[in-house]
């Protein structure tokens, strides 16, 4: 199956902007009457067909709609933006398509970037979900300090957890991480947390975690928590 990203479907036809149109009849050789398959992001799955195979404004039916329910589970990750941009879309790219939920881009002392080009990131977030088939689009956050993440009451719910380099902190997540529960993990830039900001943590009940017995590079370490705690909660990836 190939599957096609379009947001707000609310009625039983819609039209595809032009690049949509284009890559669809022109690029990928659609005809009127042909099967698509969309989803709008949020869970929901449409079969669709052509009704106007024109490539500049592609006109869509609805055939038919299917639900996904949603994990019972959600996998938050917060992580300093690495100095090369590209390393970090490569990181985004994978782990929604190993199965992120919410990525929040954070700034520490030892950051090495403080920004990156939302709209390319939500690009390749939109792609990797067409590539590996998922009707949820993971929640892409701006750029926040992490002493305001960490202090946020939104989390006194979730499984919080830091990881960073120290060779007292031997736990794994996957010991330490309790299935069919929302998580946020805190991931630090190369150069790490500083101390102070790992006190921080800890007062607002953040637990220490290791990621395994490599130090690993940011991006790495971004990918092993996300499926470390997708293997904890019985997901087959490849």
């Amino acid at each position: 199956m190939q599957l096609f990203f379009h947001e707000n479907i609310a009625e039983d036809t819609f039209h595809l902007d032009q690049e949509e149109s284009k890559h669809l009849i022109r690029v990928l050789r659609k005809n009127q009457g042909d099967k698509v398959v969309f989803t709008d992001g949020l869970g929901f799955l449409y079969h669709c067909i052509i009704l106007d195979a024109n490539p500049k404004k592609a006109r869509i039916k609805v055939v038919e709609r299917f639900f996904d329910p949603e994990d019972d589970y959600y996998i938050h990750l917060a992580i300093c933006p690495t100095k090369n941009p590209d390393r970090m879309e490569w990181m985004i790219e994978k782990i929604t398509e190993i199965g992120v939920h919410e990525i929040t881009l954070m700034e520490s002392e030892h950051s090495e970037r403080s920004f990156l080009k939302l709209d390319r990131l939500e690009k390749k977030i939109v792609a990797a979900c067409k590539q590996s088939l998922k009707t949820r689009i993971p929640k892409l956050n701006p750029i926040c300090k992490m002493e305001d993440l960490v202090v946020d009451k939104k989390f006194d719910s979730y499984q919080r957890f830091i990881a960073y380099v120290d060779k007292e902190n031997r736990q794994h997540l996957f010991e330490k991480a309790k299935s069919n529960s929302a998580y946020i993990v805190l991931i630090g830039p190369e150069g790490d947390f500083s101390p102070g900001e790992i006190d921080l943590a800890f007062k607002n009940f953040f637990l220490p975690c290791s990621l395994g017995k490599s130090r690993l590079r940011t991006e790495t370490a971004g990918l092993t928590a996300v499926h470390t705690l997708q293997l904890l909660n019985g997901i087959e990836t490849k």
